[in-house]
C-alpha cells in the first residue's frame, strides 16, 4: 500500500538529499510539503523546496510555507554552518529561481486541512524542528485521531550534535519537541542512533554521482559543502545523510532496530533539547514512542542508490 505524507523541512542538502529519494520512491506520494526554518531561514528552505521537486519532475506538489521562528526560544539558524546561506551548500545560484510558488495556507494549517480530510491516511515525516507540527496540534488537536503515523527525524538517546547530549532539530526547538513527543499519537523517533551509523564515504558518494542524471548532478554539486563539517575519523571522509533516514523508515521499517520507550524532552537549562529515554518508566510524564536504535545501512544505501538511479 503507498503511504500518503506530508514531508515537514528546513531544506538543506540533505534535506534535498531525502526528497529526491522519497519523490522516487513508489512506496511515497507526497501529498505536500511544509516548510520550516532550521538549516537556513524560511524563505530560503521554501525557495528550496520548490526548486528540488521541479528538478525531481513533480512540480505539482503544493509547498506550505512555515513558521520561521520556535515558540519560546531565540532563532539560531545554526544549521547555516553545515549547508551555507542558501542551504544548498553554496550552490543554490547554479541552479536559478524556481518558477512556482508557495500555496496560500500555511504549514500548520495545510496539516490540519490534509490529515482530517483524510482520516487515518496521512504519515507527517517532519525532518527539522518540530514547529509546524505543535503548532498544527494548537489550531486542531484532534489531527492526533486521526493521523496515521508521525516519523521524526531527530533526537537521540545516546548522542547529541549539537550539544553534548541535543540534536539539532529538537535542540532548534525543544518547547515544540515536547509538545509533539508527549501527544500520544504513533510516533517513531529516527535520531543520531540510528542515522549515525549509516555513511556515505567517497567511493559510495563517486558512484552516486556517477549515475550522472539530474537527481545525482544536483546532489553532486551541494554535497562538498555539507561534507566539510564530516571531520570525526568516524565519518571515513563522507557524510551521514540523516534526513533520508526518516524516508527510508516510511519506506521500509524493517531497514531499522526499533525499541519502545517512553522519551521526555528536556526544554530548559544544560541539557536543553535532551531526548532523554526513560527505559524504566520512572518519570510519570514521560511518553512512550517508537526509538530507531539500529539500521542495515548496507541495504539502506543499495535501496537510496537505486532511488537515485531512477531519474532520467
Amino acid at each position: 500500500m503507498v503511504r500518503k505524507i506530508i514531508f515537514d523541512t528546513d531544506t538543506g542538502v540533505d534535506d534535498t538529499m531525502a526528497l529526491f529519494f522519497g519523490l522516487a520512491s513508489p512506496e511515497l506520494e507526497f501529498v505536500g510539503i511544509t516548510t520550516v526554518y532550521g538549516n537556513t531561514d524560511i524563505d530560503q528552505c521554501t525557495l528550496n523546496s520548490l526548486r528540488v521537486i521541479e528538478e525531481a519532475g513533480k512540480p505539482d506538489i503544493p509547498v506550505a510555507r512555515g513558521t520561521g521562528h520556535p515558540l519560546v526560544v531565540e532563532t539560531t539558524l545554526g544549521g547555516r554552518a553545515a549547508h551555507h546561506v542558501d542551504g544548498l551548500g553554496g550552490a543554490g545560484h547554479k541552479f536559478g529561481p524556481p518558477k512556482g510558488k508557495p500555496i496560500k495556507a500555511s504549514a500548520a494549517q495545510f496539516i490540519v486541512d490534509m490529515v482530517m480530510a483524510s482520516p487515518g491516511e496521512i504519515t507527517l515525516v517532519p525532518v527539522g524542528p518540530l514547529t509546524n507540527i505543535a503548532l498544527a496540534l494548537r489550531l486542531e488537536p484532534r489531527i492526533v485521531e486521526n493521523v496515521k503515523e508521525v516519523i521524526i527525524m531527530g533526537g537521540g538517546i545516546t548522542l547529541g550534535n549539537v550539544t553534548p547530549v541535543a540534536e539539532a532539530n529538537i535542540h532548534n526547538d525543544p518547547h515544540a519537541a515536547n509538545i509533539v513527543f508527549s501527544a500520544g499519537w504513533p510516533l517513531t523517533m529516527v535520531g543520531l542512533d540510528a542515522t549515525e551509523q549509516v555513511i556515505m564515504d567517497p567511493d559510495y558518494l563517486n558512484a552516486l554521482y556517477g549515475i550522472g542524471n539530474k537527481a545525482a548532478n544536483f546532489i553532486r554539486e551541494i554535497v562538498p559543502f555539507y561534507q566539510g563539517v564530516f571531520q570525526h575519523p568516524k565519518y571515513r571522509g563522507g557524510i551521514c545523510v540523516h534526513d533520508s533516514s526518516a524516508i527510508a523508515c516510511a519506506i521500509d521499517k524493517s531497514l531499522f532496530t526499533i525499541e519502545r520507550m517512553p522519551v521526555y524532552v528536556e526544554t530548559e537549562g544544560h541539557c536543553k533539547g535532551f531526548t532523554v529515554p526513560d527505559r524504566y518508566k520512572r518519570w510519570e510524564d514521560s511518553t512512550e514512542i517508537d526509538v530507531c536504535v539500529g539500521v542495515d545501512s548496507e541495504r539502506y544505501l543499495k535501496l537510496y542508490r537505486e532511488r537515485i538511479s531512477t531519474y532520467q
